[in-house]
């Protein structure tokens, strides 16, 4: 049989899988009495070092090179099955333009989105390919070649750049009106150093939440992240924090607006609140779900330990921040109460409201 299979002959690891493989059950049974067109395309096909796949027959049969196993990832043995059946979860979207090739029409496309299962779960992809329709020595169309390279890295790039050009403008357009609220509210409350030194807090606390956002090329943050830092300034080391959560991710806007409410909660708690006896402490947790689905979201800030809670007069910058802009930013509810075991203000929302594009409309 060696003699008449020489067109596997330079095909690497797939060559030789193609040639070891039991075909006695397969229609297209032994490789030496393949049909001439199809030996002659798979050589070619097995010989590039490009992204390729032969599909011959009315029944699809799949024979590919090495170098298009990276598209297949975890899909197996391929070899042999139908590239209907391979790419089932895509087929609604590539079965036509494989049709056209069976027709006799090649076909070039550029960028393609695809949502395909090849990990365990759907994973959004873009490829430009071409599907070329594969002829006998009559003219008859036999079957197609796939010539594809995946460009999910190269589309995602592109739409992170145009997203980071966009959010820059935002952000500082955002800051801007940040620092002008601060300003406003600072004065209208406090007069003299007093308001100096509030104002230099405020500042430096949009400042820290700056910080996180522009030292990482996301265009979100990890709310731990954005947690500790608003803390920083806080910390003892006696263990007067307790902080819990999983990774969730914040949009820019969310990460600001979280931050100046944990500096002005934390505020509250030094002057009046848990933070002002030694006893006293915060605990600080969310619970999140599945990003981007409906599941709950929320954040508790509760504080114990500390003096009788008293009402203060007036809504303040503070509660400004919590009770209205953290609920709009982060498309919920935010509310403060005063229990007898201590401050508590809660955050509700939904997964798919948090995150890059969520949350970030001025």
């Amino acid at each position: 049989m060696g003699g008449s299979v020489h067109f596997l002959d330079g095909g690497g690891e797939m060559g030789r899988a193609i040639r070891n493989h039991d075909w006695s059950a397969n229609p297209l049974g032994p490789p030496d009495g393949w049909p001439s067109a199809l030996k002659i395309a798979l050589g070619m096909a097995l010989n590039s070092k490009f992204p390729k796949c032969i599909v011959w027959g009315p029944g699809l049969i799949t024979l590919h090179n090495d170098a298009f196993r990276p598209i297949l990832g975890d899909k197996g043995n391929v070899l042999g099955r139908s590239f209907a059946e391979v790419w089932r979860e895509a087929w609604a979207e590539i079965g036509p333009i494989a049709e056209r090739a069976y027709a006799g029409e090649a076909t070039f496309v550029e960028d393609f989105p695809l949502v395909i299962d090849r990990y365990g779960y759907p994973e959004q992809c873009h490829f430009t390919f071409c599907y070329s329709p594969i002829r006998d020595e009559n003219g008859v169309v036999r079957g197609m070649i796939d010539t594809v390279i995946e460009t999910t890295g190269k589309v995602e790039a592109a739409r992170q750049l145009r997203l980071v050009n966009g959010e820059l403008g935002h952000r500082i357009k955002n800051t801007l009106t940040v620092v002008s609220a601060i300003v406003n509210q600072t004065l209208l409350s406090h007069d003299g150093p007093e308001a100096r030194e509030i104002l230099r807090q405020r500042i430096g606390a949009l400042a820290q939440a700056q910080t996180l956002l522009t030292d990482s090329s996301a265009l979100d943050a990890e709310i731990g992240q954005v947690v500790q830092q608003a803390l920083a300034p806080f910390r003892t080391g006696r263990r007067r924090f307790r902080i819990a959560g999983p990774p969730v991710r914040l949009s820019a806007r969310q990460a600001l607006t979280l931050a100046l409410a944990i500096n002005e909660l934390a505020t509250n708690a030094l002057k009046y609140g848990a933070l002002s006896v030694p006893q006293g402490a915060v605990d600080l947790g969310w619970t999140g779900g599945r990003p981007g689905s409906d599941d709950p979201f929320r954040l508790l800030w509760a504080e114990s330990g500390g003096p009788p809670v008293a009402s203060h007069a007036g809504k303040g910058f503070g509660s400004l921040i919590i009770e209205e802009a953290l609920a709009q930013d982060f498309m919920g509810e935010s509310v403060i109460r005063l229990d007898p075991e201590g401050l508590r203000c809660e955050l509700h929302s939904r997964m798919s409201h948090l995150g890059a594009g969520q949350g970030a409309q001025a």
